[in-house]
Order: structure tokens, then sequence, then C-alpha cells
């Protein structure tokens, strides 16, 4: 697994993209919702990226089951994001612990490679409202679990991806 993090609007979507694109056969793991216009401009976007150079699998909450299923049919499974991803769960008011569980032990045993997105939400202020804070903690604590089981792990500043594992 390979761990890409950085900020919002960092380059890491990218970033990610062009790591992916090194690979043969590719899929693509969407987590977005097009809740409102702003994020459906966000995933058209992403999509317009892409092209059809990946299969595209979209997945709001339910990406461990997509994860089993695809593995070993693909050479990287490009997963984008876990920040979105948690959003939908707390949307969806699932058991979040749960599904972040089962998401690390499903990533621990793949065998494709799979390239992770996430954000690192704790540099900013401290959020104003426990939900947030919830939400920061957790994305915080994942992060470190898939960083640990991570081969690789790039911090992408201003577009450029720093290996910092």
């Amino acid at each position: 697994m390979i761990l890409i993090t950085g900020g919002m609007k960092s380059g890491k979507s990218t970033f990610a993209l062009n790591m992916a694109l090194k690979y043969t056969k590719r899929a693509f793991l969407a987590t977005g919702v097009p809740f409102d216009e702003e994020m459906r401009l966000r995933i058209e976007k992403h999509k317009a990226e892409r092209k059809e150079l990946f299969d595209t699998f979209e997945e709001p909450v339910n990406v461990t089951e997509v994860l089993k299923n695809i593995d070993n049919n693909y050479d990287v499974i490009l997963f984008e994001c876990l920040t979105t991803y948690l959003g939908n769960l707390y949307y969806y008011r699932l058991d979040v612990q749960e599904r972040i569980d089962g998401l690390v032990d499903v990533l621990s045993n793949m065998s494709s490679d799979v390239i992770v997105v996430t954000n690192e939400v704790g540099w900013g202020i401290i959020p104003e409202n426990p939900i947030a804070r919830q939400y920061a903690e957790i994305l915080g604590k994942t992060n470190t679990r898939l960083a640990k089981l991570a081969k690789e792990v790039y911090l992408v500043v201003s577009g450029i991806g720093v290996r910092i594992k």
C-alpha cells in the first residue's frame, strides 16, 4: 500500500493519479457523493482528469466489499479518498470505528497495490464542535495506522510529493 497525504487542494489527487498511471491494469475506487454543486463539480473534474484510463468503481460506504471483490484483478487500485469516505460514514450514521477497522484489515491483506489518498486535517485550528473534533481525531489516527502498514508514504505540498517513508 502507498499512502498519499497532504492538505486540501495540495495536489494529492494528481500526484496519486500520475503514480497509478505507471501500472498497466488500473482501478479507481471513488467515494465521493455529489451532495451539493461544489462536490458535483469536483467529481466531474476528477473524472475528466482520469479520462478512461481506469476502471471506475463508485462506492460511498461499502468500500471494503469492493476492494475484496476487485483485489487480484488489477495491478493497482487508487482509493480516492479516505477523507471523503470517513465523511460518508458520519453522514449515513454508520458505525465509524467498525468500518475503519474493517478497512484497515482489508487493506493490510490486499494482493493488488493500493494507493490511498487522504488529508492531513489536524494542522489547522481546532474545530469548534465535538463531531468535527472527533472526525479529525479518527482521520488522524487512521492515517497513522495506514502509514504504519504502507510501504511508501508521501506528503504532497504545493503539488510536490515528498517521500516521508
